[in-house]
């Protein structure tokens, strides 16, 4: 049996407050007052000072002093840093998943949440098929057990997530993109084939990357266009 035990106050306080900013309901450097969340959740203003304190963790807020918490910023520099993390940590997980998985039936579950995933890109359904992708990344640290691979993967996924969101929901054709890599990453583990593992992620990272620049620098000069 799998027990997995309910998340704490501060956790769920996190992940609340983390859904608004990664769907965009809170935006980049908009103050996070800690008496109104308090208000709004009716919860102690102490468990949202700590679930604050886990987000700056995330890399989704900053704390700055005499100024409170605001939503990080997303610039240019963050998002070329937050992507080379990104290649090199997929990387190393799928490699180390190619070389850890002994029989095929380990891998069925990638198969089970690949289909999820195509239902997912047929209806069009951003949120669903990020979550879901996420769901993958866990199957794979559980087999791959590096418990220093799967903390730093975990406390960098939101950041990812809320830049995967912005470029799925900013650009629905990347799904089928998206599902490319998944089915194509796939085979690759299946194969060992661990030149093309690095190829995939490689391209696949930098595409996204580069997607998300575009979206950002469309959006700056839409904000700076002065209506006549």
């Amino acid at each position: 049996m799998f027990f997995k035990a309910a998340d704490s106050l501060t956790e769920q306080i996190a992940q609340h407050l983390a859904n608004k900013i990664i769907t965009g309901k809170l935006k980049s450097r908009e103050r996070i007052q800690e008496l109104k969340i308090a208000h709004e959740l009716d919860v102690s203003r102490g468990s949202v000072r700590e679930a604050l304190l886990l987000l700056q963790r995330r890399h989704l807020i900053d704390i700055l002093p005499r100024r409170g918490a605001m939503v990080s910023d997303l610039t240019e520099h963050k998002i070329r840093c937050l992507y080379a993390m990104v290649e090199n940590l997929y990387t190393m997980l799928a490699v180390e998943l190619a070389g850890k998985w002994k029989e095929l039936h380990q891998l069925k579950p990638f198969e089970v949440y690949l289909e999820r995933l195509k239902n997912l890109a047929r209806e069009g359904n951003v949120e669903e098929f990020v979550k879901c992708s996420f769901v993958v990344i866990d199957l794979a640290n559980n087999i791959v057990k590096n418990p220093y691979l799967a903390q730093i993967l975990n406390n960098l996924q939101p950041a990812i997530h809320r830049t995967y969101h912005l470029a799925l929901s900013r650009r629905e054709e990347e799904l089928e993109q998206s599902l490319n890599f998944f089915n194509q990453i796939l085979i690759a583990i299946m194969q060992r084939d661990l030149t093309r593992i690095e190829q995939l992620v490689r391209e696949y990272a930098h595409s996204n990357r580069d997607l998300i620049l575009a979206i950002m620098s469309d959006e700056h000069c839409a904000s700076e266009v002065t209506p006549a």
